[in-house]
């Protein structure tokens, strides 16, 4: 069957999150956790619904408590799905559209990026979605042996189009453990035969301090057709400069059916760190919603720059701000907790 990746832009059923409930996460951070989720919610449920999965009764009832604090009261629906972690963009289903216009949910193999033991609740998020949504759902093989493929959302970003943005870093690595021996070639296999991918460009590295090894979408991010937020860091010190240099050239170089690729510099904030260790702070991992767009915050003076730079590439958007200092703690923000339920073409 033919599949069409929609883009992150087109039209949405639904938004999907897990309330965060696992500690060790978020170090002494938990507390506050949950207080953004209710806030993430706020701003999303004006303009779709928001689907949130929870650990079970206690979590659930604690989640409406801080909806109804939030002032939010209708739009969202709260379903007892057990989660190891929240991170659904990773462990959650990739919707596509099928040739009939309807919804398809390709399920990757999750494993929990090679790192965690405890998956066992997160590699079944998908079969958990696919019996409350109704949706058909999918297990993309490997055509070298038939197993498989591990892969995670937050490794991919499409224009909607056919064409695909991805890292060598995060898939090509030797120590990435996704999917030994898959090769380049075999990679753009399975996106276009499950995504219907006609051109994928490779980039090189992620940013620093992500533990996924290079998840794209703190790095760069199609925000229209041949349009492309590119995290950039000016200043040569740091060691995301070399990397967001690189990206920078292989994008002047990619092109497409289009022509050119119009490539939109996004600051970096300042570095963020925890007990030394730097964390992947970036406004890349902004997440698109139905009029919408939710963008993380560091208290840094580039997040104005960053908020302004993301209103003139979504002028039909309300774009907000989300305080993300305490959640990129987790290793990640927005777009790595939301995963989108496209919304059916017929």
């Amino acid at each position: 069957m033919t599949f069409r990746f929609p883009a992150e832009f087109e039209p949405h059923d639904a938004t999907w999150i897990a309330w965060p409930h696992h500690e060790p996460d978020w170090p002494g951070k938990l507390a506050p956790i949950p207080w953004v989720y209710a806030e993430i919610v706020r701003a999303l449920h004006r303009h779709e619904r928001v689907e949130i999965l929870c650990q079970d009764e206690e979590v659930q009832d604690s989640a409406q408590q801080m909806l109804d604090a939030h002032g939010v009261r209708e739009n969202f629906r709260l379903h007892i799905v057990p989660t190891d972690r929240v991170w659904l963009r990773d462990s959650g289903p990739t919707g596509v559209i099928a040739a009939d216009g309807s919804v398809t949910l390709v399920n990757w193999r999750f494993n929990a990026w090679a790192k965690y033991p405890n998956l066992d609740h997160d590699i079944l998020v998908g079969s958990a979605i696919e019996r409350i949504t109704g949706l058909k759902r999918i297990e993309p093989k490997r055509h070298d042996d038939g197993e498989r493929v591990v892969l995670e959302g937050g490794a991919i970003d499409t224009d909607g189009e056919g064409s695909l943005l991805v890292t060598e870093e995060c898939l090509l690595s030797p120590i990435q453990e996704r999917n030994p021996g898959l090769t380049r070639d075999g990679y753009e296999r399975v996106f276009r035969d499950a995504l219907g991918i006609r051109q994928t460009i490779w980039l090189g590295e992620g940013c620093v301090g992500d533990d996924t090894h290079g998840h794209v979408d703190d790095v760069a991010r199609f925000t229209a057709p041949g349009v492309i937020a590119l995290a950039y860091e000016a200043d040569p010190a740091d060691e995301n400069h070399r990397r967001s240099v690189d990206n920078f050239e292989r994008l002047q170089l990619a092109g497409g059916e289009r022509g050119a690729l119009n490539i939109v510099k996004l600051p970096f904030p300042r570095a963020v760190e925890m007990n030394g260790e730097r964390l992947p702070a970036s406004y890349a991992n902004f997440y698109v919603a139905n009029d919408a767009v939710i963008v993380p915050t560091f208290n840094d003076r580039n997040d104005r720059v960053a908020l302004n730079i993301l209103a003139e590439l979504f002028p039909d958007r309300e774009v907000v701000g989300i305080h993300a200092v305490d959640l990129v703690w987790g290793l990640g923000t927005l777009h790595c907790l939301t995963q989108q339920q496209p919304r059916a073409a017929r």
